[in-house]
């Protein structure tokens, strides 16, 4: 099962034709399980140009499958000490919610497309 982050759905949806977005096209070619969870819908959602848009993405993401922090206490405290470990070693991660991302593709074993 493979987690998809919100950069790539944003590069499939506009239709670019970089590394992300193709890997994702494969992913849907060869019909491989993926999801997502409530940020990266959040997100998503938030980036919708017209109401249109917001209902088709809405439509399309809600059926996928959702993963959710299996210990939201634990699972926070994770995602905060990657960050922290990453900027130790010199790494600036752009958001607190992609740590929870990662964190979240840890908890399931997940692979993460992004």
């Amino acid at each position: 099962m493979i987690l998809v982050d919100t950069s790539v759905l944003i590069a499939f949806f506009k239709g670019e034709k970089n590394e992300s977005a193709q890997k994702f096209r494969k992913v849907l070619d060869k019909k491989i399980p993926f999801g997502i969870n409530a940020f990266i819908y959040q997100e998503i959602l938030q980036g919708a140009k017209s109401e249109k848009e917001y209902e088709l993405l809405k439509h399309y993401l809600v059926n996928r499958r959702f993963y959710h922090p299996k210990h939201p206490i634990d699972s926070f405290e994770k995602a905060a000490r990657i960050y922290f470990d990453c900027r130790k070693k010199g790494i600036t991660i752009r958001s607190t919610i992609d740590c929870v991302i990662a964190q979240t593709a840890i908890e399931y074993d997940l692979l993460a497309a992004s």
